[in-house]
């Protein structure tokens, strides 16, 4: 959790804020140190706070309005999935397909008014591409929705230069790895909640790698089973007792 210090709790709080690019209500704070005045400058200690972002991300400089405007846009286009235009006719090598879907990425972060550096990482059989923004807010969206919308396109994008099943991941900050560890409480309390009420559990739609960790999380759960329903992006997973 970053950390940032003020001669008072106050200015260590509006300090963060102003590097993080969110408001207040947008974090939780722990104020790790109050600081101490000291005398004539002498035992004068910083105050010190930690600040996180809760949880989905809400941007300091864009009106929800605007920001769901744009987040609707994106899902859309997503939906119908619209060709691409740099898609060759010759296949590309996945070197040459990965830099033209960096390429596609810069352009669409441009597009949201949230300019992205991309940088590539390999990853356990995954591409990642992470996205390097003073705006994450503006990339990550509401319930994530603009990130796993940008994920999906970028899945759609490479499919179609190269024949191979690359696998795709889009990062925004560490909003992956904070994902992460939601999915795994959420795939441990689904699991409690389906052993109390015997009732199957349908989970919010989410990307198909997530839907991935959740049933590796519960394929050593022999009493329940899981499995994916609806259509991409919004298919969704199931989670119920093994008959």
């Amino acid at each position: 959790m970053p950390k940032f210090t003020g001669d008072t709790v106050e200015e260590a709080i509006a300090a963060g804020l102003s590097s993080l690019n969110v408001s207040k209500d947008a974090v939780l704070i722990d104020v790790i140190d109050e600081g101490k005045k000291g005398f004539l400058g002498i035992g004068k200690k910083s105050a010190v706070v930690s600040i996180e972002v809760k949880e989905p991300v809400q941007p300091a400089v864009e009106s929800e309005e605007i920001e769901e405007e744009k987040e609707d846009t994106l899902e859309q286009t997503a939906e119908v999935q619209q060709p691409v235009k740099s898609a060759a006719a010759v296949e590309l090598t996945e070197e040459e397909a990965m830099t033209e879907l960096a390429v596609y990425l810069t352009e669409i972060t441009k597009s949201l008014n949230a300019p992205a550096m991309i940088r590539i990482e390999r990853s356990g059989g995954q591409i990642v591409y992470h996205l390097e923004t003073d705006k994450k807010g503006l990339l990550i969206g509401k319930h994530g929705k603009v990130i796993n919308a940008l994920q999906y396109l970028s899945q759609v994008y490479i499919h179609r230069l190269i024949k191979s099943r690359l696998s795709v991941v889009v990062n925004v900050g560490d909003y992956r790895e904070r994902r992460e560890a939601i999915i795994h409480r959420l795939a441990k309390n689904t699991a409690r909640k389906v052993r109390d009420t015997g009732q199957p559990v349908f989970l919010e739609p989410m990307p198909a790698f997530e839907r991935k960790q959740i049933h590796s999380i519960l394929s050593s759960e022999k009493d329940l089973r899981t499995y994916s329903e609806g259509n991409e992006p919004h298919r969704y997973l199931v989670v119920e007792l093994a008959d």
